[in-house]
């Protein structure tokens, strides 16, 4: 008989209402149930993988700017300096949708919507891209994640039986992608992040006081002050301008 860690065991007696987990234990299945409690351990190496599957996913549902389009060339003019920032290799599309928004992903993704890009100036689209950046170094993305994969699992999407590679079939990412897209990020999260995407400017010698000028651009776009900007997970954009500009402020008194 296949030897059961501690560990498992564990979360088998804390599972142990779960119909579906009662199951899985009255067949023997061990495989399946380490698969189940997987969500609570995913490693850098499975959280990279299944970071992959769900861009790849994300690539192939939405229209992508080729070379040649004006948004695709308008980003890799942009980024042609930003093959990687602070060790994590970067790769950049544009969608072609109306949102105004941007994601990262740990894999090191980065997508610019259109909407976006009609709205911001080049110095207020990288700050978006250096706070997105951010939320994938400060390791938000990756709780964000496992909260998705966690869902996943509790729904009963996740397979012992997927393609070398995958942490899930590839019949349960889109149903993942849907749990990512609607994780959202605390306000300390954004927060941090806006502090990081700052500092991204900074340290880039670009214009930081582009954060200030985007996140006023998505106030403008609400009639509550930012709140329902650049998705919900981006409260108050109207005060994150403000401290924006106090950072830009400071930076200025700094160099001069």
């Amino acid at each position: 008989m296949k030897k059961i860690s501690l560990t498992l065991l564990l979360v088998m007696a804390s599972l142990g209402a779960n119909a579906q987990f009662g199951k899985l234990l009255k067949k023997g299945n061990v495989d399946a149930g380490e698969k189940l409690i997987k969500a609570a351990t995913l490693s850098d190496d499975d959280m990279a993988a299944l970071s992959l599957q769900s861009v790849i996913w994300m690539d192939e549902n939405n229209p992508i700017a080729e070379a040649g389009d004006p948004y695709g060339d308008r980003l890799t003019k942009l980024v042609s300096d930003f093959e990687n920032e602070d060790g994590l290799a970067l790769n950049f599309k544009v969608y072609l949708v109306t949102d105004v928004n941007a994601f990262a992903t740990p894999d090191g993704s980065v997508r610019v919507m259109a909407g976006l890009m009609d709205l911001m100036t080049d110095d207020e689209i990288l700050s978006v891209i250096g706070h997105e950046i951010g939320h994938v170094k400060l390791g938000h993305s990756k709780e964000r994640y496992k909260t998705a994969y966690k869902i996943s699992a509790a729904k009963d999407l996740a397979s012992a039986n997927t393609n070398a590679g995958q942490v899930l079939a590839d019949n349960e990412i889109g149903g993942f992608v849907e749990n990512v897209l609607n994780a959202q990020f605390s306000q300390t999260n954004e927060s941090e992040s806006d502090k990081y995407g700052f500092e991204f400017m900074v340290r880039n010698d670009l214009n930081y006081h582009g954060m200030e000028g985007a996140f006023q651009k998505l106030a403008d776009l609400s009639a509550d002050g930012g709140k329902g900007s650049l998705t919900s997970s981006h409260p108050g954009s109207a005060k994150r301008s403000e401290r924006a500009k106090e950072w830009a402020d400071k930076e200025d008194a700094k160099n001069n």
